[in-house]
């Protein structure tokens, strides 16, 4: 029942779309309008905007249902009712045996030399 309501409610998509491509751009907003094209009677454009009208309405009626269908089928249900899955607790972690990170770090960061006491001229080589 769905899968035949979502091809309808396609197939007035595309016929939609192709319908309101068709009709003449009165406003000129674009600077695209006027002009003697395919459909420049009066009639036609009357045939075009009721054709819009009735394919919004199915557009609109076929949208509705399909959200109601999709609620229909749905069972609401509550995450209290559920019974909680039993999570093991995680090991501990034990540190390091010959150090953490940051006495690698501090070791590493120790001098080589002796810094001078004070500022030093340059020595020519």
């Amino acid at each position: 029942m769905q899968t035949v309501v979502i091809v309808l409610h396609l197939m007035i998509v595309s016929a939609l779309t192709v319908v309101v491509l068709l009709q003449k751009s009165e406003g000129g907003g674009l600077g695209m309008g006027g002009g003697a094209g395919f459909m420049s009677s009066r009639g036609t454009a009357n045939l075009l905007t009721r054709t819009t009208a009735f394919l919004a309405a199915g557009f609109f009626v076929t949208s509705l249902f399909l959200s109601w269908l999709a609620g229909y089928e749905h069972k609401p249900g509550s995450i209290l009712d559920t019974a909680p899955v039993s999570q093991s607790q995680p090991a501990p972690v034990a540190p390091p045996a010959s150090g953490g990170l940051l006495d690698s770090l501090k070791q590493s960061e120790q001098p080589a030399a002796p810094a001078p006491a004070g500022p030093q001229a340059p020595r020519s080589q």
